[in-house]
C-alpha cells in the first residue's frame, strides 16, 4: 500500500470501516448487473404508439445506468444503439443523420427526433371519407 493510501485509511477506526471504504472506491460491479444493464440497453426497441420523446427519455435512463457501471461505451456507439432502437418509420431520419455525418450528443439527438416526429405528423396525408350513397338516392336518379 502506498503512503498516500495508507494515510487515508489510518483515520478509520476499524477493519469493517476500512473494507467498506475500499469497496466504495475500488469495487467492480457485479458481472450480472453489467449483463442485465447492457442487455436492456442494446435490446430496447421503441414501442408502438410511444412518443419518440418518451422513448428518448427511456434510452437516456438506460445510458445513465450503463455509464454508472463504468463500462466505457463511447458516444458514437451509444448514438448507434439509440438509432437502431427506432422503428422503420424513422429510417429517413437515420439515413439523413448518417449521410450528413452529424455528431451529436444524446440530448441533441433526442431533440432532433422530437422535431422530426412533429414534422412527420404534420405532413401525414389525410384521407377524406364521404358518406356512402343509399339505395333510395340511386333509385331516384334511375327513375328520372
Amino acid at each position: 500500500m502506498t503512503n498516500d493510501i495508507q494515510k487515508q485509511y489510518d483515520r478509520l477506526e476499524d477493519v469493517p470501516s476500512i473494507m467498506l471504504r475500499m469497496k466504495e472506491v475500488y469495487a467492480v460491479p457485479d458481472r450480472h448487473i453489467i449483463y442485465v444493464a447492457t442487455k436492456a440497453f442494446f435490446e430496447t426497441k421503441m414501442a408502438k404508439r410511444l412518443s419518440v420523446q418518451s422513448h428518448g427519455v427511456k434510452m437516456l435512463s438506460l445510458v445513465q445506468k450503463v455509464e454508472g457501471l463504468k463500462i466505457g461505451l463511447d458516444n458514437d456507439t451509444t448514438i448507434d444503439v439509440i438509432l437502431q432502437s427506432l422503428p422503420p418509420s424513422y429510417d429517413l431520419f437515420i439515413i439523413n443523420y448518417n449521410m450528413n455525418g452529424l455528431e451529436k450528443y444524446i440530448n441533441e439527438l433526442i431533440n432532433m427526433l422530437v422535431q422530426y416526429e412533429a414534422m412527420a405528423h404534420k405532413s401525414t396525408p389525410t384521407v377524406l371519407v364521404g358518406e356512402a350513397s343509399t339505395s333510395k338516392a340511386k333509385g331516384k336518379r334511375a327513375g328520372r
